[in-house]
């Protein structure tokens, strides 16, 4: 027999982005539901980046989560820039007077979700077959099946789309009515997490010849280390000895200071930039993957989606208190933030990769912007600014 329930904010997905705008939202005297297509076990389990900007410290604040973080948190004061060996190092705290925290996005979830979990918040695990319908309306539908079976509609105000690239959310938009952008880059990340101290004080990004490489930690025990890899590839092309071999020659003369390791932990992603404009549909609000990618150069995504939930958990609010103009803005301000996010990942993914249809002109481009980044003032500025986080 279905179950019908009513709430104010249905949120599909429990990852980062979902937890924090419940977690907002009950803060506002808000209610809402969280519907999560997988498991517990595996929303945590997920190993993703873990510098954040300023705006995300501050969110993670302003939903009484930040108690662990700020214990544990590593601030980055800098960022270094490697070009076939020669090194630029941008002093992101000097420029702009605020620093990046180190500090995980599986511990994120982890605070948000014990948060919820304490006080008791509604969350529907391993229920994979949402479907959304009466968008247009005042009283939207999620209907679902729990975990144990029960059929149940949730009736609910507004729908915040939190479910990723792949969830059901942006997908119950008419595809007549979705405007999308998209760029697909000609190569994927590799990366290895190990128990190994990391090799420097920054997170590196370096551009050699053979392609680019990154390394950053995830605790002063714990590094993440990545190298470009080429379409098609898998971890099994690359063993360990290939991977150590390349990392470190990749990275010139830091590449000296690498401990190797047994990885924890190894992937390979693909790289893509991606943008609907369609962030609401009547009812229905997207947020983070659900509307948006960004390459992992720069580490936006995560910073990225919860400057999307602080802007619709205050809009949301407003709504609550008699004023809808903030809600009917969200899509447009959010899109202005958001495409100058894509322009900064693209910019460094530019930059700092070899591209197969390159030819030698653009390769002496890329030079050239690192010789300028390094002789200018204005231009580390550009990058300080864009990595600490654009003002929300």
């Amino acid at each position: 027999m279905r179950k019908t329930i009513d709430t104010t904010v249905a949120i599909l997905g429990a990852g980062p982005s979902g937890l924090m705008l419940s977690q907002l939202l009950h803060h506002a005297g808000i209610d809402s539901t969280i519907i999560e297509r997988s498991s517990r076990e595996h929303v945590l389990s997920r190993i993703r980046a873990g510098v954040l900007e300023r705006g995300t410290v501050e969110a993670m604040h302003e939903a009484g989560c930040a108690t662990r973080l700020e214990a544990e948190r590593i601030n980055h004061n800098g960022v270094i820039l490697s070009f076939d060996g020669t090194r630029i190092d941008i002093p992101i705290k000097a420029i702009t007077g605020h620093h990046v925290t180190v500090y995980g996005q599986t511990e994120i979830t982890r605070d948000l979700l014990e948060a919820c979990e304490d006080r008791g918040q509604p969350i529907y695990w391993n229920s994979p077959d949402a479907a959304l319908g009466k968008l247009s309306s005042d009283h939207p539908i999620v209907a679902f099946t729990a975990k144990d079976g029960t059929p149940i509609e949730l009736h609910a105000r507004f729908i915040a789309g939190c479910d990723g690239f792949h969830g059901v959310s942006r997908r119950s938009i008419p595809t007549n009515e979705i405007v999308e952008f998209e760029r697909e880059y000609p190569f994927g990340w590799m990366g290895v997490l190990v128990d190994e101290p990391p090799i420097a004080d920054h997170v590196v990004y370096a551009n050699h010849a053979d392609g680019f490489a990154l390394a950053s930690m995830r605790s002063a025990q714990r590094s993440r280390y990545y190298v470009q890899s080429s379409p098609g590839e898998s971890v099994d092309d690359w063993p360990m000895p290939r991977f150590w071999s390349e990392f470190k020659k990749r990275l010139g003369p830091l590449g000296e200071s690498v401990i190797e390791g047994e990885p924890i932990e190894a992937s390979i992603a693909p790289l893509r930039s991606y943008v609907t404009q369609n962030m609401q549909h009547g009812r229905l609000f997207l947020a983070g993957d659900a509307a948006h990618i960004v390459p992992p150069t720069g580490a936006k995504g995560l910073n990225l989606a919860i400057a999307d939930v602080r802007r619709l958990a205050r809009a949301i609010a407003a709504w609550n208190g008699g004023d809808e103009k903030p809600l009917t803005q969200y899509a447009t301000q959010a899109l202005a933030r958001v495409w100058k996010i894509e322009r900064f990942s693209w910019y460094l993914t530019t930059l700092m990769h070899q591209f197969s249809e390159h030819s030698s002109f653009e390769k002496q481009m890329q030079r050239a912007e690192f010789d300028y980044i390094a002789s200018s003032e204005a231009a580390q500025t550009m990058i300080a600014e864009n990595y600490v986080g654009l003002d929300f």
